[in-house]
């Protein structure tokens, strides 16, 4: 008897050693592992875009590893200053203790293959409101285990790092006689400034000037489908003072496409003449020669300050001019027009916003500064209007020319600002001045009497009072995140979710601290990875635009039809052959 109850004892003991192996394998922290499980419900809630399970599972994979360390710097709080003050409760017993990790364990995969079976539901309402296929219930089971692959990665990372931490801990101990109890924070802060030095010096310096040497590749390459003008009204031509050369990717895909004279006629049934397209590329003036003034030569030797209409555009980071804005004024003009831009970088948007976003404003306003001067120094009566336009940091550089409104209106003849980013100066100023009672997606300045803004064309003609000339027009989507992301979504709800919310936003997304700021900055990289009229697609509406802004006197709606269809054409030529 006394042998079966020393055998049960010893059975039991080597139980216990068994499960505590396990539990030093796994070795997870439960309090994180439940903050995790939050972090990664919340992630997958609606944002203002839809999203695939592969996207969706590498931002929630990071997501709950965020909620994971969380949840340990807050355990490690409570060991250090919580515990040592509960002596007098005693430790649960052993068999408690599992069993309060087990149903963690069970109730956090639970909770979230419950989620994702609801999450997959909200993407289907999402993509139904944009007009797109959504995806099934067990197609998008697969973000789980995408998200739970990311997320050990991402802890395996931290780790690593702790040990990093630990190691120089150990080594200002032995050599510099730190106290071992103030070691391992003193390691953590000699890693952060090393870290901190390297990344703002010796590292974004290095990335920064490897994606500008990456891109200046691309920048160097020209399109199968991009042939030198020869055309004399065409930046690029043998006639050009900026070289075919040095116009850059963009550059060379703009001069070289776009209606010509014969193909307006054919679409308008009316007489065209040759539309000009001026463009300068980083490498287009000489050494001596700033950029804008290039421009404003090319503008004169091509006789541009003799057309209807001139249009400075400011590019985007590569130099990219969206074709359909360019040629919708063209048709509309009967190609008695003029349309200029210049790249300032090697860098996409993104990059470019990242690395120096103040290149834009700097480029956006020598340009129209200069290209002013000798519009502004020809008698009244033989100008042409003159516009501005710019989408996405674009619409930023083209805004920076100007001090404010009345700067504005005293300097041009209207202005269409495509996809604004939520730190653009005067459009900043106009939404948080907007009228009482009208929202911040469809915002009402001053009566709409000189500033309108506009997801459709149907809101162009909205309100109904007076738009005075000179018209200034921003386009913006409920949906399209690099208008509404900013880093006030880390602590304040926008006025954008807390009042009725856009047309294609789900009615399920609701704001949450940090969480949403996360999930915004997650939808600027699939900004374009939706449906025209979402996101940051616009398509044909930069046409309506132009016209409610600019059109000619003899603008029609069949006129209006035909140029539509031919700007989409040409943008799905686009799309597949740049």
């Amino acid at each position: 008897m006394l042998e079966s109850a020393s055998t049960l004892t010893k059975l039991r003991a080597r139980g216990v050693v068994i499960v505590r192996r396990a539990e030093d394998i796994i070795d997870l922290n439960y309090v994180g592992l439940v903050f995790a499980t939050v972090f990664f419900v919340l992630s997958v809630t609606p944002s203002l875009l839809p999203r695939d399970w592969l996207f969706q599972g590498l931002i929630s994979g990071i997501n709950a590893a965020l909620g994971y360390g969380v949840g340990c710097v807050l355990e490690w709080l409570f060991r250090l200053w919580v515990r040592p003050r509960l002596t007098k409760i005693p430790p649960p017993p052993t068999w408690v203790r599992y069993a309060v990790k087990s149903a963690i364990l069970i109730t956090a995969a639970l909770s979230a293959a419950l989620m994702l079976v609801q999450s997959a539901r909200w993407q289907r309402e999402i993509t139904a409101l944009m007009g797109m296929e959504g995806t099934t219930t067990p197609a998008y089971l697969r973000t789980g285990l995408l998200s739970l692959s990311v997320g050990m990665a991402v802890v395996a990372v931290y780790r690593t790092v702790r040990e990093i931490i630990r190691f120089l801990a150990r080594l200002l101990n032995q050599w510099v006689r730190v106290p071992r109890e103030l070691a391992p924070a003193a390691g953590f802060l000699v890693l952060v400034v090393l870290a901190v030095t390297i990344f703002n010096g010796v590292a974004s310096r290095a990335f920064f000037a490897v994606a500008n040497s990456a891109f200046s590749v691309r920048n160097d390459h020209t399109s199968a489908n991009a042939i030198q003008p020869v055309q004399p009204e065409r930046s690029g031509s043998p006639a050009s003072l900026a070289k075919w050369e040095t116009l850059g990717y963009e550059g060379r895909w703009f001069v070289s496409h776009g209606p010509t004279a014969s193909k307006i006629s054919e679409v308008t049934g009316k007489p065209a003449r040759e539309p000009i397209r001026a463009y300068v590329g980083l490498e287009s003036a000489e050494a001596d020669q700033e950029p804008a003034e290039l421009a404003a030569a090319e503008l004169e030797r091509t006789g541009a300050f003799d057309r209807k209409v001139l249009v400075v555009v400011t590019t985007t980071g590569t130099g990219w001019v969206n074709g359909m804005a360019a040629a919708a004024v063209e048709y509309m003009y009967g190609g008695d027009s003029a349309i200029v831009a210049s790249q300032y970088s090697y860098l996409p948007s993104v990059l470019s916003f990242l690395a120096d976003r103040s290149k834009a404003a700097t480029a956006g306003r020598a340009m129209f500064d200069a290209i002013y001067a000798h519009w502004s120094a020809r008698p009244p009566q033989q100008r042409p209007k003159l516009l501005v336009y710019g989408e996405s940091l674009g619409s930023q550089g083209s805004e920076a020319a100007f001090d404010g409104l009345a700067d504005l209106r005293t300097k041009v003849d209207g202005a269409l600002w495509v996809g604004p980013p939520n730190s653009n100066r005067l459009w900043e100023q106009f939404v948080s001045r907007r009228d009482p009672g009208s929202r911040e997606v469809e915002p009402v300045y001053a009566d709409g009497l000189v500033v309108r803004f506009a997801s459709d064309s149907a809101d162009l003609a909205r309100p109904s009072t007076e738009w005075r000339p000179p018209r200034i027009a921003y386009l913006q989507h409920a949906s399209d995140p690099i208008v509404w992301w900013s880093t006030d979504l880390i602590f304040s709800q926008p006025d954008w979710l807390s009042e009725p919310r856009g047309a294609d936003v789900s009615s399920q997304m609701r704001w949450w601290p940090f969480v949403t700021f996360w999930q915004v900055a997650a939808d600027l990289t699939n900004a374009q990875g939706v449906t025209d009229g979402h996101g940051h697609r616009y398509g044909s509406l930069v046409l309506d635009g132009w016209a409610a802004i600019a059109a000619p006197p003899d603008w029609t709606a069949a006129m209006s039809d035909r140029i539509r269809a031919e700007i989409e054409a040409a943008e799905d030529f686009e799309r597949k052959t740049k």
